[in-house]
């Protein structure tokens, strides 16, 4: 059986990494502190995702975080750029019935989901799909994680995740895309993009 626990795989440009900007670190400690167990790893190149992927599996966990840079065809770790067409077949076996998480800048969009979810089974997608700057995107993961486990530490549902996208997108005035698996539709998929509404007064 599945275990409700966020599992987050991190990895920077070395400049990130002098600069100590490690974002899935923070993330995994806040969560620490409300006492939701959650497993962080650092890795540097695309033969370490494979093999950490694998741990993943082995952990049982339902949610996989990835925070790395990216854009709107490839995943980036430090040494390593990794197209969408290499990193669908490469997640895809590891995804079945799993929610997955991107911080990465413009990486969640409609070809990382033609990547990913016509045969993984995954469940859904949400990222950013836009740049984002290290402070708001550690405070909105933190945030974003920390409301859903509040309301629901069991499961996460995919009508909570839209609404509680929409209050983060609010917050830091951040455009998402989250992406669901859809029977019903020949993609296999359906893309829904989340605004911040416009401000009053």
């Amino acid at each position: 059986m599945s275990k409700p626990e966020l599992f987050i795989v991190e990895s920077l440009k070395f400049e990130d990494e002098r600069e100590k900007l490690y974002e899935g670190r923070i993330i995994s400690e806040i969560l620490a502190l409300s006492g939701k167990t959650c497993e962080h790893y650092y890795i540097r190149t695309k033969r370490e995702l494979k093999e950490i992927l694998k741990t993943f599996s082995a952990s049982k966990y339902r949610y996989l975080h990835l925070s790395c840079h990216g854009n709107a065809n490839s995943m980036a770790t430090t040494l390593d750029s990794i197209p969408f067409s290499e990193l669908g077949p490469l997640m895809g076996p590891y995804l079945d019935r799993q929610r997955l998480f991107v911080s990465a800048c413009s990486m969640t969009n409609a070809a990382l989901a033609e990547a990913i979810m016509p045969d993984s089974g995954c469940y859904s997608i949400l990222g950013p799909d836009q740049k984002i700057g290290f402070s708001d995107a550690a405070v909105l993961w933190a945030s974003f994680y920390h409301v859903m486990f509040t309301t629901d530490s069991e499961a996460m549902k995919y009508d909570i995740i839209k609404a509680k996208a929409q209050e983060v997108s609010e917050m830091y005035r951040v455009k998402l895309t989250l992406i669901r698996h859809s029977k019903s539709s020949s993609k296999k998929y359906r893309l829904r993009t989340i605004l911040p509404r416009k401000k009053s007064g």
